[in-house]
């Protein structure tokens, strides 16, 4: 059986992709800096789940606290 993965750099993501019962199974971080979440994803939810994080008040909220620490930067 093919060991099917999902992976993302956004920590918000990540986050969010836990809270639904993913299993991160490695964090990393690249030579260029990013970040790379590697997600076990045997049923194939996490493009789906994905798309239900940009339309929910998580990725608002998100949104909202980058929106602040900008803020707090340009100061």
């Amino acid at each position: 059986m093919e060991e099917k993965n999902f992976i993302t750099s956004d920590l918000s993501l990540a986050a969010f992709l836990t809270m639904k019962g993913l299993s991160v199974i490695r964090c990393t971080k690249t030579a260029t800096g990013k970040f790379e979440f590697v997600f076990e994803d045997p049923e194939g939810k996490a493009p789906g789940l994905s798309m239900n994080y940009l339309n929910s008040d998580f990725c608002k909220f998100d949104n909202h606290v980058r929106t602040l620490k900008k803020m707090l930067y340009k100061n």
